[in-house]
């Protein structure tokens, strides 16, 4: 009888998967597309000394924020952190380690761990502070920067549709980094927004076959954020 991969909540999705001084990878741009109910479970777990992933930090008190505000995070490897002031913090007083990227490396860096690709040549960063203390080399009277593919213990997603064998399907912005996150970890778990059953999805329409993820949880009542909300003044 094959294992259902489905869970009843969160705590339950990551029960067992869980250790200190692991790498976590979490997908989302900003507050869109976030995984935030696995993040309140690792929350709430109690692990510590994590190296967590993720193209920024959330904002206080939301999203990877609530993991900076227990302490819970050692180092972060991201590529924008502006809106989090308990970041900037702990990291000017020593408490957090940051390995900035750019955003485009990181999400090669990020995709190629999940193609099994240890390492590869950029132009980006050659001459800055990113190229220092990493191999440098030239090709074609270009120089390029060596950096290397990431690979986690774990990812966590967030998917706007996804069917009981995993296939997901992500929503505009919130398609950014979790569908190479799924691919480059040990252990994939997806929160799903719409739980289908298998072959109610278009085949074409999949951005992350379900053999990448190995538990998912389906969201009651998802909550979408706006990080910055702008809108135009009323006429008088």
């Amino acid at each position: 009888m094959a294992v259902s991969k489905v869970y009843p909540d969160a705590v339950t999705a990551l029960s067992g998967l869980l250790r200190d001084g692991m790498t976590i990878m979490a997908g989302g741009f900003g507050l869109c597309g976030i995984p935030e109910s696995l993040i309140a479970a690792i929350k709430e777990s109690g692990v510590e000394g994590l190296t967590v992933i993720s193209n920024n930090a959330g904002i206080d008190g939301v999203g990877l924020g609530t993991l900076l505000e227990t302490r819970q995070i050692k180092k972060m490897i991201s590529s924008y952190v502006g809106e989090n002031a308990t970041f900037a913090k702990q990291y000017l007083s020593g408490e957090l380690e940051i390995e900035f990227n750019p955003q485009g490396t990181l999400a090669e860096r990020i995709r190629a761990g999940g193609a099994g690709i240890p390492a590869f040549f950029t132009a980006t960063g050659y001459g800055t502070q990113i190229a220092e203390g990493k191999e440098t080399r030239e090709f074609d009277g270009r120089h390029y920067v060596m950096e290397r593919g990431l690979f986690a213990d774990l990812a966590i997603v967030h998917a706007y549709k996804g069917d009981t064998e995993g296939n997901l399907v992500y929503r505009k912005t919130a398609r950014n980094f979790n569908p190479m996150m799924a691919t480059a970890a040990k252990v994939t778990v997806a929160e799903i927004e719409h739980l289908v059953q298998p072959g109610e999805i278009d085949p074409d329409h999949i951005h992350t076959p379900g053999i990448f993820v190995k538990r998912i949880v389906k969201l009651d009542n998802p909550v979408k954020r706006i990080e910055q909300r702008t809108v135009r003044k009323r006429e008088a």
